[in-house]
């Protein structure tokens, strides 16, 4: 087993310097000087004011891009750089949040807020998901399982910006409550604090279902197939003539070998949910970092593109190692092959 994390780790560092070179590849594809080009985008954007001193602020922004040095030494010390908080530098992405010029100012909490829904959605996701498939799996053909695959299929046809227009509506012709954002109005701007922590959570529920849906109603016909495949199997039947219990043979065995495909998609979850939640994001107001993205894709501000293309690449390689280590937890012919 310590073997077979060993490796794992091994290789998702070496796949996150991979994804780190295609980011850095991103940043330095536009032609021209980057540091005359970010100082213009910031004058255009109302970043810098002015034209005394312009000069000087291309030299300055040129040293430290280290644009006079060649690429390899420029993307080792961008690496250096983020590795000690320096995010590098924005053009225009920074409107979509009130800031220019610092990555980090961008991003800031719009981060850890994107973790915490994201994390919060797939916890939704599979608190449904695995129940629901186990049960419509056990029933099959009952009026349970049609329901829920009626469900399904309506969440998988049922676009996300769409249910989330649906919620506000809802929300706010019959109940007169707001959904929009991840926090009350005395909240948004506020620090940090538990009353600020709890209406949080009193908010991440509306963006989890909507987000979740699709991914839900996938995951339950996943479960669900994959489970009717093993109740077929001869150690099953054999286990059931011998007079186990149903309930128990079925959570020891087949629905341990059936999880699994549900266990390897937390890889993409983490990114998908982030990358493909920009729309929900607009609609629903939610500060994550769907809408700096997509800003930033609109405006050319490779900078800020390059980096959340690195951070989705290593979201990705963490999903990736998690669902490892739980697929050798979970199923015992892994351990065998580590």
């Amino acid at each position: 087993m310590t073997a077979y994390i060993v490796r794992r780790l091994i290789l998702s560092l070496f796949t996150i310097w991979v994804i780190s070179v295609l980011a850095f590849v991103i940043i330095e594809l536009p032609e021209g000087d980057a540091a005359e080009r970010i100082i213009s985008d910031l004058m255009a954007g109302g970043g810098v004011h002015g034209h005394v001193g312009n000069a000087e602020l291309v030299d300055h922004l040129r040293d430290y891009l280290d644009l006079d040095k060649p690429q390899y030494i420029r993307y080792a010390r961008w690496i250096w750089r983020m590795l000690n908080g320096d995010l590098g530098f924005a053009a225009t992405a920074g409107e979509a949040t009130g800031y220019q010029g610092s990555i980090k100012k961008i991003i800031g909490d719009r981060l850890w807020l994107t973790v915490a829904l994201t994390s919060f959605t797939i916890m939704v996701t599979w608190t449904f998901a695995i129940p629901v498939g186990i049960y419509s799996a056990v029933r099959q053909h009952s009026i349970g399982d049609y329901t829920f695959t009626l469900l399904g299929f309506t969440g998988l046809a049922v676009p996300d910006f769409l249910l989330g227009l649906v919620l506000m509506y809802i929300a706010y012709a019959y109940f007169d409550q707001s959904v929009g954002g991840l926090f009350s109005a005395d909240y948004a701007n506020a620090d940090w604090s538990l009353a600020k922590m709890f209406d949080l959570i009193e908010h991440l529920w509306i963006p989890a279902i909507v987000l979740g849906t699709s991914g839900t109603a996938g995951l339950i016909r996943v479960m669900r197939n994959n489970l009717l495949d093993e109740l077929r199997k001869p150690y099953v039947i054999t286990a059931r003539a011998k007079g186990a219990a149903s309930a128990s043979l079925i959570l020891k065995y087949p629905v341990r070998v059936a999880i699994n495909p549900l266990i390897s998609t937390v890889g993409y979850l983490l990114p998908s949910l982030v990358s493909g939640s920009v729309i929900v994001s607009v609609v629903l107001s939610l500060p994550t970092l769907g809408p700096v993205l997509l800003t930033a894709i609109q405006r050319e501000d490779t900078h800020v593109a390059g980096f959340i293309v690195l951070m989705l690449g290593v979201m990705t390689v963490i999903g990736t190692l998690i669902s490892d280590l739980l697929l050798a937890a979970v199923d015992p012919r892994i351990k065998l092959t580590a």
